[in-house]
């Protein structure tokens, strides 16, 4: 998530640092004040070993003040892949995040697993287990850019709410991207989806999943500015 008060000129680490890597975009720009983050990320939905049947991604809002979904969604894109965010189904968000509040969109599933709690939003992207980019987007429309070879303009990335890229993803916040995952593992936000560096490597742990949704008993966080 980016800090509503932090400048765009500053944040110039999203992307691919290493030898060869695809040209930069411009990062995702300030977010809108209530601070609505990705918490959580599992890929490896219903795969053999899956502790549960569907991929998921789990939203937490970390601000002090109600947050309307209205007209977000969720986009993912590939890794290191060519296709765009719009090129996945995109999944409309709706309804409003109270402080400490999670939000569960339940996504693409197999036969392998348990099932998820109940859904606040459901969704058909087929996530990959190891590997990604999923980005909270402002806009019901699908973005035309993937972060990679297909850097994101400086408007598609005012859109950009927050980023979350996984594995060997071309495109994520700050210095590295979160770390692989498996069947058996999902990105997890710290702190109980408080963490906020700005940085998807220090934030975000490979741990057991753990969903959460909107009746999962709230969880307000202390100081909602990312720590520098």
């Amino acid at each position: 998530m980016r800090a509503s008060t932090r400048a765009l000129a500053a944040l110039v680490a999203v992307g691919v640092a290493a030898a060869g890597a695809t040209a930069l975009s411009a990062p995702p720009a300030a977010a809108a004040p209530g601070t609505v983050v990705v918490s959580q990320v599992y890929g490896g939905g219903g795969n053999s070993g899956a502790l549960f049947t569907n991929d998921f991604v789990e939203l937490f809002n970390r601000g002090t003040s109600a947050v309307s979904l209205d007209g977000w969604s969720v986009q993912y894109a590939s890794a290191t892949g060519t296709g765009h965010f719009g090129a996945n189904p995109v999944v409309a968000l709706s309804g409003t995040l109270a402080p400490g509040q999670y939000h569960l969109v339940r996504l693409a599933g197999g036969s392998t697993g348990s099932p998820p709690p109940a859904a606040d939003t459901t969704g058909s992207i087929d996530m990959s287990g190891s590997a990604g980019k999923v980005a909270l987007v402002g806009a019901a429309t699908g973005l035309a850019c993937n972060g990679g070879s297909t850097p994101c303009t400086v408007e598609q990335s005012a859109l950009i709410r927050d980023l979350v890229g996984y594995g060997n993803a071309g495109y994520f916040e700050g210095r590295a991207a979160a770390p692989a995952l498996s069947n058996a593992t999902a990105a997890v936000r710290g702190g109980d989806g408080c963490a906020d560096t700005d940085d998807n490597a220090a934030d975000f742990t490979a741990a057991a999943p753990a969903p959460r949704n909107s009746a999962t008993p709230p969880a307000p966080c202390g100081d909602v500015e990312p720590t520098p």
